[in-house]
C-alpha cells in the first residue's frame, strides 16, 4: 500500500511553505515501515498477516504494517542477545554515546519528513507533531551525553580489601509504548537503554507504528549494529504479551492502562524481571486565592486541550479555592469556548483523538455528566470542513463536578476539564489527593511557605509550581505513586533503572 502513503504527503507537503514529502515515487515504491524490524533486516510476519493504519482525522486505511506475534518476538530477543554477545556489547560507552548523538542529529535532519509522518499517524496538529520530533531527538542527544556518565563507586571497608560498585547494563530490555505520543515515547523509552549498553526490542502501539519503524531505519544508517534496535508490530495481545512474558528479557518498560499494566506486571515477575510501568493519572490544578490568574488560565486549558487531551499528565481536574472560583472558571470557560480541533494541516489547539474506541470511551464520560446534571460551562468546536468520519470529540468544560463523581475519578483520557471548588489548604490537598492516582500536579500560589507545604503533601511524582509541564522536560525525572505506577523515566533516573550493580570485593593483603 505504498501509493496511499505517497499521497498522503503529498497531501501536507505544503505546510507553512516546507517540504514535507517523505520520500521520492520511487523509494514509497518500496519502503519498508510495513514490515518488522528484526536483528538489522526488514522482514514481513511470518504468516504474512498485517494490519491496517488508520488516518484519525477521516477514519480511512492509509498504509499497513506487520502483525507480528511471539514467533517474530522470540526471534527480535534472539537478536538483541546476539547482539550483546556481538558488535553492541563490544562497544564502549563514549562510543554508545556518539552513535546516540549521530542519531539525534539524524533525526533533526528528517525533521519535517517525521512530522509529517507523526501527524498523519496520530492527527496531531502539525506544530504539536513538530515539537515531538524535536524533543525525540532531544532525548538521544541528552541520552548520548550521559552514556559515558554512569559511573561506579568505591566503598571504603575491611584492611585488605579493596570493594567497588559496578554498574552494567541489565541485558535485552522491552519496551511497550502507547499510541499518544510514539514518537516521544520511543526516544524516553529506548534511549537511557541503549545509552546503559542493552539491546532493546520495542513493541509500538498497533494505531501508532510508523515512527519507530522509520527511527529504526535511521539507527541502521548511523552505523548501529545489527540487533541492537529491533522493532515488532502488532497487537498488544499478541506482541506486546509476548514480549512482557519473554523469559529472555531481562527488564520490561510499559506505558498504558492501569489493567494492561498489571498483566505487564504480572507476566514480567514469572521470569522475575524487572519493570517500570507508568499507567496514567489524574491531575490537579490546585489554584488558591492568591494565584497570578491572567497567567495560569492560558496553561490551565492548554494542559488539558493539548494532544485532545490524551496525555497521562493532562491536568484534567481544576481545583479552585472559593473565594475565587466563580472568577476563575469564567474566565477559563471564555478561553474553552475559543478551542478548535481539525486535521494536522488545519494547525489548530487539537486533533481528532485516536480510533473510534476512545472516541466513543470520551463522548461516555461527557455524555454521563451531562445525564448526571452537572453543569456545562463551555465547549470548543470542531472546525468546518472536516471528514466526518474523523474520530472527533468536542472539548467540554464541567463545573462544580461533584467529588465522587465518575467525572472526578476516573481518566477520561480526552479533551474534558473537570472544575472543583474547595474552602481551604488542607481541603485542597485532601482533594488532589482523593483518587487513585498520582503522577503530576501543580500548585498556583505567591505564597512560598504554601508551596512548600503543598508540594510535600501532594502524593504525586512531579509536582509543578506556577506553571505546567515546563516544555517536555527529558532532563527531569518523572514516573508515578498510586496506581499510576512506580519507577522512573527521563533524567539520569533512567540510566539507573535501566542498568544493574555488581559489587566485587578483592581481597589483596
Amino acid at each position: 500500500m505504498a501509493l496511499p502513503r505517497m499521497q498522503a504527503a503529498l497531501a501536507l507537503n505544503s505546510i507553512h511553505g516546507r517540504s514535507l514529502l517523505p520520500y521520492s515515487v520511487e523509494n514509497l515504491q518500496e519502503n519498508p515501515l510495513e514490515q518488522l524490524f528484526i536483528g538489522g533486516r526488514w522482514m514481513a510476519a511470518l504468516d504474512g498477516r498485517s494490519l491496517p493504519v488508520i488516518n484519525p482525522a477521516d477514519g480511512q486505511a492509509f498504509d499497513q504494517i506487520a502483525r507480528g506475534a511471539a514467533a517474530e518476538v522470540d526471534m527480535a530477543v534472539k537478536a538483541a542477545r546476539s547482539a550483546l554477545d556481538g558488535a553492541w556489547g563490544k562497544l564502549t560507552a563514549t562510543e554508545r554515546g556518539r552513535l546516540l548523538i549521530k542519531l539525534g542529529n539524524s533525526v533533526l535532519d528528517h525533521h519535517a519528513e517525521l512530522a509529517a509522518l507523526e501527524a498523519r499517524d496520530t492527527g496531531k496538529p502539525m506544530t504539536t507533531a513538530r515539537n515531538d520530533i524535536t524533543v525525540l531527538a532531544r532525548y538521544f542527544e541528552f541520552y548520548g551525553s550521559a552514556a559515558d556518565k554512569l559511573h561506579g563507586e568505591v566503598i571504603p571497608f575491611l584492611n585488605g580489601h579493596h570493594a567497588v560498585l559496578m554498574r552494567e547494563p541489565l541485558g535485552v530490555t522491552g519496551h511497550i509504548i502507547p499510541w499518544n505520543y510514539p514518537a516521544q515515547m520511543l526516544g524516553r523509552t529506548i534511549a537511557p537503554a541503549l545509552a546503559a549498553g542493552n539491546a532493546v526490542v520495542l513493541k509500538p502501539a498497533e494505531d501508532t507504528s510508523l515512527s519507530a519503524l522509520r527511527v529504526a531505519e535511521l539507527a541502521t544508517e548511523v552505523g548501529f549494529p545489527d540487533g541492537s534496535i529491533n522493532v515488532v508490530t502488532g497487537l498488544g495481545e499478541e506482541a506486546g504479551a509476548a514480549l512482557a512474558g519473554h523469559p529472555g528479557i531481562d527488564f520490561i518498560s510499559f506505558t498504558g492502562s492501569n489493567e494492561v499494566g498489571t498483566l505487564v506486571q504480572q507476566a514480567a515477575a514469572r521470569n522475575a524481571v524487572k519493570c517500570v510501568l507508568e499507567l496514567g493519572g489524574k491531575s490537579p490544578q490546585i489554584l488558591f486565592e492568591d494565584a497570578d490568574i491572567e497567567r495560569a488560565v492560558p496553561i490551565i486549558v492548554r494542559a488539558i486541550v493539548q494532544n485532545a487531551g490524551q496525555t497521562c499528565t493532562a491536568g484534567s481536574r481544576l481545583l479552585v479555592q472559593h473565594s475565587i472560583y466563580d472568577r476563575v472558571v469564567e474566565q477559563v470557560a471564555a478561553a474553552y469556548a475559543k478551542v478548535r480541533v481539525g486535521t494536522p494541516a488545519m494547525d489548530l489547539d487539537c486533533g481528532p483523538v485516536m480510533n473510534p474506541a476512545q472516541q466513543a470511551r470520551v463522548n461516555r464520560y461527557i455524555a454521563a455528566a451531562k445525564a448526571a446534571g452537572i453543569p456545562l460551562l463551555a465547549e470548543g468546536h470542531i472546525a468546518e470542513g472536516v471528514s466526518p468520519t474523523g474520530h472527533w470529540v468536542t472539548p467540554t468544560f464541567f463545573g462544580p463536578v461533584p467529588r465522587d463523581a465518575q467525572l472526578a475519578c476516573e481518566e477520561v483520557f480526552g479533551p474534558v476539564l473537570a472544575a472543583f471548588p474547595f474552602k481551604d489548604e488542607a481541603d485542597a490537598i485532601a482533594l488532589a489527593n482523593g483518587t487513585p492516582y498520582g503522577l503530576l500536579a501543580a500548585v498556583w500560589t505567591e505564597n512560598g511557605s504554601r508551596q512548600t507545604r503543598v508540594a510535600k503533601a501532594v502524593k504525586a511524582g512531579q509536582l509543578f509550581i506556577n506553571c505546567y509541564g515546563a516544555g517536555g522536560g527529558v532532563e527531569l525525572p518523572f514516573g508515578g505513586t498510586k496506581r499510576s505506577g512506580h519507577g522512573r523515566e527521563k533524567g539520569f533516573l533512567a540510566l539507573e533503572e535501566m542498568s544493574t550493580t555488581k559489587t566485587v570485593i578483592q581481597y589483596h593483603g
